[in-house]
């Protein structure tokens, strides 16, 4: 049985590949998955996310994210940090983007299939003319599905991001990842995800994260990622990151 979920597992990462702004989801990868974290438990993590390019930079030094399960099947969401933003010759590192969320799961059945939703607020907290974070209130409309088989999960889904502002449009995100727990210690995946132009003369884009997780114990454990864009070949993102759980 566990090999096959292994066949499993590899045929879906080489088709992926085959196949092959920031965005915040779930940690470390941008597509997110309906699971909410269990009543009255608590996730805390400390993080850094970014996104190279050749002429220009966007990532986080560092960010924090909370997530309590509130109620069952329900948790509540907040990211907040420092960001740093590079455009050509200008550099500025501040307060970024503060996040908040609601996730309810409601599906969650016997054959391991669960689906949620998982709506966002970003609240502004940059003047106009700064480039770190955003003068604008934002919100985000996702629908998450997962189904499991033994240690393989695969998720994904999409929203759809209400952007106002100048220069800005309102864009959809949609994403799928595949993973598989090698061990109590590994667990690998990939994702792939897709993204509307978000500003006026912008472009849509195509791009694929590899990482995972490493479980020191039942409470500490470290997570990571790295990706491209298919579109922009000399984009590079990712994520690496230290978890609590509690």
């Amino acid at each position: 049985m566990h090999c096959k979920h292994e066949v499993k597992f590899i045929f879906t990462i080489s088709f992926i590949l085959s196949v092959s702004t920031t965005v915040f989801g779930g940690p470390p990868f941008s597509t997110d998955d309906p699971e909410p974290v269990d009543f009255l438990h608590w996730e805390f993590y400390i993080a850094s996310s970014y996104q190279f390019g050749r002429y220009d930079a966007d990532a986080t030094l560092p960010h924090f994210e909370v997530n309590y399960g509130a109620v069952p099947n329900l948790q509540v969401h907040l990211l907040t940090g420092m960001g740093y933003v590079k455009e050509n010759a200008n550099h500025q590192y501040g307060f970024m983007t503060a996040e908040f969320g609601v996730k309810y799961r409601f599906i969650n059945d016997d054959s391991g299939f669960q689906a949620g939703i998982f709506p966002l607020i970003e609240f502004p907290t940059a003047s106009r003319e700064s480039l770190v974070g955003n003068s604008n209130l934002q919100a985000f409309l996702p629908v998450w599905i997962q189904k499991s088989w033994g240690k393989f999960s695969t998720y994904g889904g999409a929203g759809y991001w209400i952007n106002p502002g100048e220069n800005n449009k309102n864009w959809i995100f949609t994403g799928w990842q595949c993973q598989y727990e090698f061990s109590e210690t590994l667990t690998l995946g990939e994702e792939v995800y897709y993204q509307t132009a978000n500003t006026t003369g912008g472009s849509a884009d195509v791009a694929f994260k590899v990482g995972g997780f490493i479980n020191l114990n039942e409470n500490n454990h470290i997570l990571f990622s790295i990706g491209r864009s298919f579109k922009n070949t000399d984009v590079i993102s990712g994520y690496i990151g230290y978890q609590l759980t509690i």
